[in-house]
């Protein structure tokens, strides 16, 4: 029989109760491990919501709404909702699916000219000269060029003449020249449709252009047509800016009090001829149409031309366009308003032009073109900088007119998440619509939706309108206190007017959380 010294059998001792110690561990760690895969395993049973909306039933409410309202069936919903906070995604519906986002793709193109151009950014128009002034008479021509501008209005031209005069100027014995070569010549974006071609919003794109009034809405003027102070009369109508530019064909009537009110406006393709037809009931409030002109280049070089001969100087030649020849010398260099202001009229009232210039204007700036083409590849180079998957986007224009542009809702919210982070932002938020504000340029174009106290003022969101698409994305303040991001892209719809009262709904579900 063996013997073992007292060290070897404390030796062996020890090291029995340390593989007993090894093996109780080993069989928690298992019960541990076990413990851990059991609770994954439940959460993955249980619906993935916000932290914040936990005890909400957001989901289900959405749902229902989405699945049972009736004008959404055969139609597409996208939605995506985010945590303003966090930029976590906390309700989804086909928010990856690419859908026709109409105005809301002015979010990208605001946001694309804020981080390239600038709040700060500003449109020149130079007024230039080829010869020498003698005995108050330019010997040679005038030049008129613009570079983008859509805020120019008659008073504007009669400002920059009024610093012509300053110079002792009186008389120009050549040409007054309008020179609109800083953009290419092509007016209208690829898929605008023709029917829109004598509307305000779907007025032609020119680096000369004008406004009728402080909403600019470039390349456009605004007629007023007043019913007359007795029966079987014609309706009076005024044009702003007052311009014999375009001649009105008035086939108006004014009716008795009760009788109907009923106007149509009619532009002849590729004329200045608009006939107004129809009725106004005596006493009625005056009815205002915007309206498209055909060659809004000409139509500047019109009312500067009509500036210069308000102000006494004369012109010996032509009035005509052309191009600026390098040797020109700048007598004077107009500004316009900041970016940062800009922004107000074109996001509040979606200004389609603005959009369209915007995108040109970048084009020219960063690539030394004005065209659609290379603006548009401007905005696809600087919109991955805000997170936006450029690769699953179609883009067609700056406006969202065209049917082609293609835009996922999870695209919009993101997008809206990450530029809480640029210093342009509280520009670019100031330029939203605010629902229920009642003026103009501050409720914008849902100044008469969400009126009700619980949802006025709560929602700030650009809004998107074409035939058969309606979308709404921007940020909602909740009965909580949280700001959520939403994007709701309603596609193919019978009544896109229908898509308005859905898209209310849902936000008024998000209000109440």
């Amino acid at each position: 029989m063996a013997k073992f010294s007292l060290r070897e059998v404390e030796k062996v001792c020890f090291l029995g109760r340390l593989y007993e110690k090894r093996e109780s561990w080993k069989r928690i760690l298992l019960k541990r491990l076990n413990l851990i895969i059991l609770i994954i395993f439940i959460a993955a049973l249980l619906p993935q919501t916000h932290p914040a909306l936990a005890d909400d039933n957001l989901t289900q409410q959405l749902n229902q709404l989405l699945n049972e309202e009736p004008h959404l069936q055969g139609a597409i919903a996208g939605v995506s909702i985010r945590s303003a906070a966090t930029g976590e995604v906390i309700y989804d519906h086909l928010g990856d699916v690419r859908l026709r986002p109409a105005s809301n793709l002015k979010l990208l193109t605001a946001a694309t000219a804020l981080s390239v151009l600038g709040e700060d950014y500003t449109f020149k128009t130079e007024l230039l000269a080829d010869g020498e002034v003698k005995k108050k008479t330019l010997q040679g021509n005038l030049y008129l060029k613009g570079k983008g501008d859509p805020t120019l209005l008659k008073e504007d031209f009669d400002k920059i003449v009024a610093e012509l005069k300053k110079l002792g100027i009186k008389k120009v014995a050549g040409n007054v020249i309008g020179d609109d070569t800083w953009y290419d010549d092509v007016r209208y974006s690829a898929d605008l449709p023709w029917s829109d071609e004598q509307t305000y919003y779907g007025a032609q794109i020119s680096a000369l252009t004008a406004s009728p009034t402080k909403e600019y809405d470039s390349g456009s003027i605004l007629l007023q047509v007043k019913p007359s102070s007795s029966e079987g009369s014609k309706a009076e109508v005024t044009v702003t800016p007052n311009t014999d530019f375009v001649k009105i064909i008035n086939q108006t009537e004014t009716v008795p009090e009760d009788g109907k009110k009923e106007l149509t406006f009619e532009r002849e393709h590729a004329k200045n001829v608009i006939t107004i037809t129809g009725t106004l009931p005596v006493k009625s409030k005056p009815e205002k149409e915007w309206m498209g002109v055909w060659e809004p280049t000409k139509f500047a070089l019109a009312l500067f031309k009509q500036s210069l001969s308000e102000q006494g100087i004369q012109v010996s030649g032509k009035t005509k366009t052309g191009i600026t020849p390098e040797t020109a010398r700048i007598l004077h260099t107009h500004s316009s308003i900041k970016l940062s202001e800009l922004l107000v009229p074109f996001m509040k009232l979606s200004n389609n032009g603005h959009a369209e210039t915007l995108v040109k204007e970048m084009g020219k700036v960063v690539k030394g073109e004005g065209s659609w083409e290379k603006g548009l590849e401007v905005m696809e180079t600087e919109l991955p900088k805000f997170g936006i998957n450029t690769k699953t986007l179609v883009l067609r224009d700056g406006s969202g007119i065209s049917h082609i542009n293609l835009v996922p809702a999870s695209q919009l919210s993101q997008l809206l998440y990450t530029v809480q982070q640029q210093k342009w932002y509280p520009a670019f938020l100031h330029s939203l619509p605010i629902a229920g504000a009642s003026e103009k340029l501050e409720g914008g174009t849902l100044r008469s939706r969400m009126k009700g106290p619980e949802v006025k003022g709560k929602v700030i969101a650009k809004t998107g309108t074409i035939s058969t698409v309606s979308t709404i994305s921007g940020y909602v303040t909740t009965k909580s206190g949280q700001t959520l991001i939403f994007s709701i892209l309603l596609n193919n719809l019978l009544d896109d007017a229908k898509g308005k009262k859905i898209e209310d709904q849902l936000i008024s579900i998000l209000v109440n959380q």
